[in-house]
Parts: C-alpha cells; structure tokens; sequence
C-alpha cells in the first residue's frame, strides 16, 4: 500500500506539475498573442504614417512642379514677347527704310517730270524756232 500512496503521490505531483505546467503556457501563450497583437498595431500605426507622409511629400512635390511650370511658363512669355518686341522693332526700322526709299524715289521722279516738262517745253519752243526760220527763208 505504500507503494500505491507513494504511486498516489507522485500522480499527483505530476498532476499538480502539469496543471502548473499548463498554466504557464497558457500564460506564455497569452503574452504572445498580446505581443503579436501589439507588434501588428505598431507595424499598422508605422506604415499609416510612412502612408501620410508619402501622401504629404508627393504633394508637396506636386505643388513645386505646378510652380517650377508656371515660372517656366512665365519665362517663356516673357521671352517670346521680347522676341515679339524685338521683330516689331527690325520691322519698323525697315518700314521706315523702304518709306524714306520710297519717298526719295518719288522726289526723284517729280524732279525727273520736272526735267522731262522743262526738256519738253525747250523742244517745243527749238521746233518753233526752227520752224519760223524756215519760213522767213
């Protein structure tokens, strides 16, 4: 029979060691599941605002291209209505050449009328002349 207790007891110990046992895992197991849970809740939290803040930097990138264009933009007005300016003024430079060209062709054509009218009249009055003394002859 004392074999039998001695058996009893030691059951029983392991009972009592495998209970504990048991326990502790579960505990163990508990820590775990809420550490994991934690873990996937940090990861969550990190990658939402690494999403924020990718969010926040493309937009900010967005918002210095729109602006770099539009500078881009204005530089390019600009220049082209220099451009515009510069043409307008040869063109004007080379009117005003052809216009005085023009003038000066056209004083001297009257001055040439002028010389054909006057050479005209002169042959007129020679002819005359002429005539008149081939009739006093």
């Amino acid at each position: 029979m004392e074999q039998e207790t001695m058996l009893k007891e030691i059951l029983k110990a392991l009972e009592l060691h495998s209970d504990h046992t048991h326990v502790e895992m579960q505990k163990i197991s508990s820590q775990l599941r809420a550490e994991m849970k934690e873990m996937g809740n940090q990861l969550r939290t990190e990658m939402q605002e690494m999403r924020n803040q990718l969010r926040t930097e493309i937009q900010e990138m967005g918002n210095q291209l729109r602006t770099e264009m539009q500078e881009m933009g204005n530089q390019l007005r600009t220049e082209m209505q220099e451009m515009v300016g510069k043409l307008e003024e040869k063109m004007n430079e080379r009117f005003n050449r052809l216009e005085t060209k023009v003038d000066n062709l056209r004083i001297e054509l009257s001055e040439t009328q002028e010389t054909v009218d006057f050479l005209s009249s002169k042959t007129l009055q020679h002819e005359r002349k002429i005539r008149e003394l081939y009739r006093q002859q």
